[in-house]
């Protein structure tokens, strides 16, 4: 079967490496991909721009689908999601992986997925929403702080503010509503209640239509919790950033802690998803706050994490297009999830100066003896192709880094110690000028605290 996937992220490379072990894939299109998976087995990047037999009447994505004799489709982002590209494949009969655009605003939307939340009886945290920023100013007045700040909108992870102080809060108002520093997506605000507790990220496989509701067939199933790490610094300090590495699974995540997520978070969700007829065939991702008084949703994703994916798909001891079939056909309820019985960790390499200014264009080595002996896995995010020229033990030139987050090196263990001291290995094998990564992940003080 040949499968084309939407994106060029580290999520997208995780997800074509998982594909492309199935001996039911013979061949994946990435649109457009990037430098990892340019090198991936069975992978094939397509540019759309430098495609000829493209026309301006249908959609690219679909032609791309058709002329490479695809049979599924994937889509690992969320924009294409919000503006209903998984609709456009399943118009022309091509079966996709990813909500279609009505359940996709659960991320599109802060105060649409807060309204479900609240609607269908979701553990979250309190809220309110404002378009006006004079009112939002005199509600964190007279609220008081810390509080949580976020944008309506789609922001590339760049639309939430945890202020520690009125003067803080104020600020981001400003900046967000005012001066547009997030476009469109500022418009609105929705303004949170602070949560104390320990974040993780719980990624599912989600698979309800009406037609599977009325069968019974419905679930969302949820994969192996991970902790993603957000803050720039060892430490927990520094600015936001989309992610400095994630692991998997959690051991301060127990058994009754999931019970309770399952009853009063992804059951309500389910339920919700029922009642409203979405068409919701895909991954979700919720963004969970551990507080003492159980589990409280921070938000949904309508696709998997990056970076937990690239620490969540490795574990998999299962055929991933396998899972992906029964998401579709709506036999999800019966696939036998089985996991590795170890750890994973997955520390990520940000350029100088990420998350704010940076430079692109920049060549990276890998040492492939080190990276071998080590036994960790690359997953590109943010490099290109470049042009290759080897010296003694080390490629140079082979990848460009093109993005902030450049990649994660992600290493597998028996134990958490394992994982750990091979992924750091591993990362010792890659150099680019000012590369820089965290050298705490998953570590004692590591995790943040606190909604962030």
């Amino acid at each position: 079967m040949n499968i084309i996937v939407i994106g060029s992220g580290g999520r997208e490379h995780a997800i074509c490496w998982k594909l492309a072990q199935s001996s039911l894939v013979d061949k994946i299109i990435v649109v457009p991909g990037n430098g990892g998976t340019a090198y991936e087995k069975k992978c094939i990047n397509v540019d759309p721009k430098k495609c000829d037999y493209l026309n301006n009447e249908d959609n690219v994505f679909v032609q791309i689908a058709h002329h490479e004799n695809c049979r599924m489709a994937i889509i690992g982002p969320e924009d294409p999601l919000a503006e209903g590209l998984s609709d456009v494949f399943w118009n022309a009969e091509i079966p996709c992986v990813g909500p279609k655009k009505a359940g996709a605003q659960l991320e599109a939307s802060k105060d649409l997925a807060k309204s479900f939340m609240k609607k269908y009886n979701v553990a979250c945290a309190d809220s309110e929403t404002f378009v006006d920023k004079n009112a939002a100013c005199e509600y964190i007045k007279k609220h008081g702080v810390p509080i949580v700040i976020k944008a309506d909108g789609l922001a590339a992870g760049k639309g939430v503010v945890v202020a520690a102080t009125v003067e803080d809060a104020l600020d981001a108002i400003e900046d967000i509503m005012e001066s547009g520093r997030v476009g469109d997506a500022g418009k609105k605000v929705v303004i949170e209640e602070y949560l104390e507790g320990v974040e993780i990220s719980i990624l599912a496989a989600v698979s309800v239509t009406p037609e599977y509701a009325v069968q019974g067939n419905a679930c969302i199933v949820p994969f192996l919790p991970a902790r993603d790490h957000k803050r720039l610094m060892d430490g927990a300090k520094g600015p936001n950033t989309g992610g400095m590495g994630a692991i998997c699974p959690l051991d301060d995540v127990t058994e009754s802690i999931m019970d309770k997520f399952t009853k009063d978070i992804l059951e309500p969700t389910k339920e919700g998803l029922i009642k409203e007829k979405f068409d919701y065939r895909g991954f979700i991702f919720f963004g969970v706050m551990i507080t003492k008084n159980g589990p409280k949703l921070l938000e949904y994703n309508v696709r998997l994490g990056d970076p937990e994916t690239q620490a969540v798909l490795p574990l998999m001891d299962f055929d991933f297009l396998n899972m992906c079939t029964s998401i579709l056909n709506g036999t999800l309820n019966q696939f036998k999830f089985e996991w590795k019985k170890g750890y994973q960790v997955a520390p990520v390499i940000v350029s100088g100066g990420y998350p704010g200014m940076y430079e692109k264009g920049l060549p990276i080595s890998i040492n492939e003896k080190i990276l071998e002996m080590s036994g960790a896995k690359i997953f590109i995010a943010g490099a290109v192709e470049g042009k290759r020229k080897s010296v003694k033990d080390e490629v140079f030139g082979d990848l460009l880094t093109s993005g902030g987050r450049v990649l994660a090196c992600s290493a597998y263990g028996e134990s958490f110690n394992e994982a750990w001291t091979k992924a750091y290995q591993g990362i010792t094998s890659i150099k680019f000028d000012k590369a820089f990564y965290r050298k705490d992940i998953g570590l004692p003080g590591a995790a943040e605290s606190g909604d962030l």
